[in-house]
C-alpha cells in the first residue's frame, strides 16, 4: 500500500469515527445536527440545512447496516 493511502485511510477513518461518536451520543437529534455542522465549518465545509440532514441520515444507515 502506498504511504499516501494509508493517511486517506487513517483519515477517514478518524472522521467516521467521530460521525459516529456524534451520532450515537446521548444529545438531541438538533444538538447533534448542530455540533456537525459547526465542526464541517471549521474545516471549511457549509451545508445547506437539507445537505445536513441528507449527510445525517446517509451516516445513520451506515451505522445501522454495520450493527
Amino acid at each position: 500500500m502506498k504511504p499516501l493511502h494509508v493517511i486517506f485511510a487513517v483519515i477517514g477513518g478518524a472522521i467516521a469515527g467521530a460521525a459516529v461518536g456524534l451520532l450515537v451520543a446521548p444529545d438531541k437529534g438538533t444538538d447533534t445536527r448542530r455540533k456537525i455542522a459547526k465542526i464541517l465549518k471549521e474545516k471549511g465545509i457549509t451545508l445547506k440545512k437539507d445537505q445536513l440532514e441528507e449527510l445525517v441520515d446517509e451516516i445513520e444507515d451506515q451505522i445501522e447496516q454495520h450493527i
